[in-house]
């Protein structure tokens, strides 16, 4: 059936009665043969009125739908009150023959203009949504909140017993019936996971009307493949764990994630949850066009995985591309393609451990002419501290450090160790998560 932006849930209706509707005593078609809805042109004048005798269903089915009407020669009308005006929608049934045809026709008049207002106005508003959070989450998911109305706060007791398990508690389950929920996840380490898996499972059974698992950083991506028999692929086992999120009254599970670390991890999430990939390349894309020299950016991918990830985002930038490359027992990395002389060079990936990669494509960079360098990655990871490796250029030369090192606020443990130090800069992706949870 073709939608129609006026005729769909009305068609739903119709298809969903005429199994059971008797005319004059007989069924217009049984449940063991099969029917095709083909929908017809909506006509551009109005029909003339059918002189064909109808009588009235008697209840229930008449209580069900106002206004329905059934005809001698299987034809159903009924009008749409719920807009405003009476709307006539016609569905023609060809019995003749197997399979069934039901031909639905249009009324000749669209929607009226101030129903259309009402609608765009409650798009514009956005359904109301309860936001969850983990603790290491409180900060961002006070910046979500911020940003829409329609995001309202709710929060969970963190305790644990005596031996050590999560002893959890949600606030005020009874207040989000029918509502739709939300949770703000943060993954940073093995021993947080299961006690917010406790919560993810439990919400979507609370009645709610349905519900989004927001988790910025898929935290096993970096572990998605075996090279070896032995190898245990953990990305593959942390999205088996999250398809089985319990279905809410809505359906599946939304989950969101951006820039996972292997395009192809989309395929290990099982059909009960349905998976959002999303990207912080936009916030990047917005803070390269305040800099002073936006018109001088050019964009370098540290390895064709990189490339291969983010190039189409970023495709209206000149490119450099590099490459590791093994000299005896040392890995180098070369410029693969592209002249990075005279430019602002800014290194993207989508995460960043060690930075060990990210300080060797500067020192490269640097060595072959840019004028700076700076570097962007969507999870900071930096176990270990690592980020102290990264320096200030000082307005000096790129050789000297990175001019700036944009991540966002996917890692909330990293936020709190770099804040208020140079080069790095957060870019939050608060506009972008309430965004998601509108969809």
């Amino acid at each position: 059936m073709k939608r129609d932006e006026s005729g769909l849930w009305p068609a739903l209706h119709v298809l969903f009665l005429l199994r059971n509707i008797r005319t004059d005593g007989k069924k217009v078609f049984s449940g063991s043969r099969r029917m095709t809805a083909i929908p017809a042109i909506p006509p551009t004048l109005p029909s003339p009125p059918s002189k064909t005798p109808t009588k009235t269903l008697t209840p229930p089915l008449s209580s069900l739908i106002p206004n329905l009407q059934f005809s001698t020669k299987n034809r159903i009308r009924w009008d749409i009150r719920s807009f405003g005006s009476p709307q006539e929608w016609t569905v023609d049934c060809v019995t003749g023959g197997d399979p069934i045809h039901i031909i639905l026709k249009p009324p000749p008049f669209s929607i009226p203009m101030a129903s259309n207002a009402a609608l765009g106005s409650s798009a514009k508003n956005g359904k109301k949504v309860c936001l969850f959070y983990c603790a290491e989450m409180k900060d961002l998911a006070e910046r979500v909140a911020a940003e829409s109305d329609a995001i309202e706060l709710r929060s969970i007791t963190w305790r644990t017993f005596e031996d050590g398990f999560p002893n959890l508690f949600i606030s005020n389950a009874h207040g989000i019936r029918g509502q739709h929920v939300a949770f703000l996840a943060s993954f940073s380490s093995p021993g947080v996971i299961f006690e917010q898996l406790s919560v993810i499972y439990a919400l979507p059974k609370l009645f709610v009307s349905s519900f989004t698992l927001v988790l910025p950083f898929f935290p096993t991506g970096t572990s998605e493949r075996m090279e070896e028999e032995g190898d245990i692929a953990t990305a593959f086992t942390l999205a088996r764990i999250l398809s089985n999120v319990p279905i809410s009254g809505g359906g599946p599970t939304s989950l969101v994630i951006f820039d996972i670390h292997a395009l192809q991890e989309r395929f290990y999430f099982g059909d009960n949850v349905l998976p959002c990939f999303e990207s912080g390349i936009p916030l990047l894309k917005n803070r390269l066009q305040q800099l002073p020299d936006s018109d001088n950016i050019s964009i370098a991918f540290p390895d064709d995985g990189a490339w291969k990830r983010f190039h189409k985002q970023l495709q209206h930038f000149p490119t450099i591309v590099c490459a590791k490359v093994r000299e005896g027992d040392q890995r180098i990395v070369r410029i693969k393609e592209g002249d990075p002389r005279g430019r602002h060079v800014v290194i993207v990936d989508d995460l960043v451990q060690s930075g060990g990669t990210l300080i060797e494509c500067q020192k490269v960079l640097a060595k072959h002419g840019a004028a700076r360098v700076s570097a962007y990655v969507t999870h900071g990871i930096f176990p270990n501290r690592s980020w102290e490796r990264f320096e200030h250029d000082n307005g000096g030369g790129p050789e000297n450090g990175l001019t700036y090192f944009w991540m966002t606020d996917s890692c909330p443990k990293t936020v709190k160790e770099v804040k208020n130090r140079l080069p790095f800069e957060v870019l939050s992706l608060a506009s972008s998560i309430a965004a998601s949870l509108q969809i």
